[in-house]
């Protein structure tokens, strides 16, 4: 194998080996007369060989000789020399860079002329001046960056330090970066520790920590004890980053033990008036019973015996007696709401619905009023409430908002999944009437000759308000009332 490599080399002539490098080459003598010139380097420079054969190497305006170039040079005695860079003209007076590669060459111990090897290294530089420029850019950029970052954060905390709220900042791995002067007073200058140790003094993070929602880039809510007093706080953690981009979590609180506080008795007071309600009502309700009976009981027993104007009076007993009864079935039912636990599974909505629409197919049928329902939410609360809300809704817009042939759609809201609007298509209500309509035993201007107790609403309201929701009223486009009702998006 060696020795067909040798006979293969050695077919080779001079001029087809040097001939064939990749990269720019030329001989010179000791008087640095050009004396061969290959291809790459016509490629390259755009000089022939016939240009340059003959030529001092001067001619290539840029390649300097003795000392410059170090060749000849007796004080640089140590060759090769390698990757040696200058600029060039090339024929066109273009100016190119080369990297280049340098020897002399001998002959019986004798320096008999020089050999130079060079490549075109332009692009690379004009590459590697443009990447330094863009570093310098980026490192400039970051500078600027950060130092905003800093003037930022620096005013952020001159904000919080002239807050009365407390506030404190922490790292991702629940080390307290900061404190305002409100939140040093609750737990010290406490910079630098873990927040859960010092201000809910737990010995690993909190349960319900709010990191992951932080991590999503998401603001949250909730409320927690702590300080020396234990007072309740709602907090508002926010993510928010340092000067070197960390995401890190900010925290403002906000001291609300007095509402919490107002908020349980007033819930008290409510339980208390439910109660009373519920007793009052029920108490009532005993001797009403009879009271009616004994009108009715009259009027076909004794009718022979009795004048119109005693018929008329036994008529208004049993029919105000009758308003009576129905106005404590509504306020026993008004007061019932709020005990009932919640389901362990969220009730179909649909079901429930189409089930009051069943029970009211008389009513419909003689009025000839037309139901649409369509895809309804699971939600999770109990089913005789959701019946009572729905069923009040519906005896509303029936009693008040339809005429014989009109249509009452129920349908959900596709851009929110908990929100149903139940529409009717009849006389409405006026606008400055909708905040009221809700208030126990408030009747508007559009149903007072219809009988009603004015409570029906009112039990809607505080079946909705019970779960987080909100209640309003619309017009209908073309005339009517549209309740929307909408609960928070977990509760299905």
């Amino acid at each position: 194998m060696a020795e067909k490599a040798d006979k293969i080399i050695n077919a080779l002539s001079r001029n087809q080996l040097l001939g064939t490098i990749p990269s720019g080459l030329f001989l010179v003598n000791r008087e640095k007369t050009i004396l061969y010139w290959n291809p790459e380097a016509e490629r390259i420079t755009g000089y022939s060989a016939s240009d340059v054969i003959g030529q001092h190497c001067s001619i290539l305006e840029g390649i300097e000789c003795g000392s410059g170039c170090r060749l000849f040079d007796p004080g640089t005695p140590e060759k090769p020399i390698i990757n040696a860079e200058c600029v060039i003209s090339t024929k066109s007076g273009d100016r190119i860079i080369i990297s280049k590669n340098v020897d002399l060459l001998y002959e019986d111990g004798e320096v008999i002329g020089g050999i130079e090897s060079f490549i075109d290294i332009t692009r690379q530089k004009k590459l590697e001046e443009k990447l330094r420029r863009h570093g310098e850019e980026l490192e400039e950029t970051v500078r600027q960056r950060t130092a905003a970052l800093d003037d930022e954060r620096t005013r952020l905390r001159s904000v919080l330090d002239a807050m009365g709220d407390p506030a404190y900042i922490v790292t991702a791995d629940y080390r307290i970066d900061f404190l305002n002067k409100a939140m040093e007073k609750l737990v010290g200058n406490a910079t630098g520790k873990s927040c859960h140790q010092t201000i809910y003094d737990l010995d690993s993070p909190c349960p319900e920590c709010p990191w992951e929602e932080i991590r999503k880039s998401r603001s949250i809510h909730n409320e927690q004890r702590f300080g020396r007093n234990d007072r309740v706080y709602e907090i508002l953690h926010t993510p928010v980053y340092s000067p070197q981009g960390e995401l890190e979590k900010l925290a403002v609180c906000r001291d609300i033990t007095e509402r919490k506080e107002a908020t349980e008795k007033l819930q008290e007071l409510n339980r208390h008036l439910d109660s009373f309600v519920y007793t009052v009502s029920h108490d009532l309700r005993s001797p009403l019973t009879p009271i009616i009976g004994f009108a009715e009981f009259l009027q076909d027993e004794y009718r022979d015996k009795l004048d119109d104007q005693a018929i008329s009076l036994l008529k208004e007993i049993e029919s105000q007696g009758g308003r009576m009864l129905k106005l404590m079935e509504d306020l026993l039912q008004l007061s019932r709401v709020g005990h009932l636990p919640p389901p362990d599974e969220p009730v179909d909505v649909k079901k429930i619905i189409g089930q009051l629409i069943l029970e009211n197919q008389l009513e419909m049928s003689d009025r000839n009023i037309r139901f649409t329902v369509g895809e309804m939410p699971k939600l999770r609360i109990p089913e005789s409430l959701i019946s009572e809300l729905f069923g009040n809704l519906i005896h509303n817009a029936m009693r008040y908002g339809c005429q014989p042939g009109d249509s009452i759609e129920i349908e959900s809201d596709p851009s929110s999944a908990n929100t149903i609007r139940v529409i009717d298509h009849g006389p409405g209500i006026p606008e400055k009437e909708r905040e009221k309509v809700c208030n126990v035993f408030f009747r508007g201007t559009t149903s007072k000759d219809i009988a009603g107790t004015g409570i029906g609403l009112a039990t809607v309201h505080k079946i909705v308000r019970l779960y987080d929701g909100s209640i309003r009223i619309e017009e209908t486009p073309g005339g009517g009332c549209t309740f929307v009702i909408q609960f928070p998006d977990n509760q299905d």
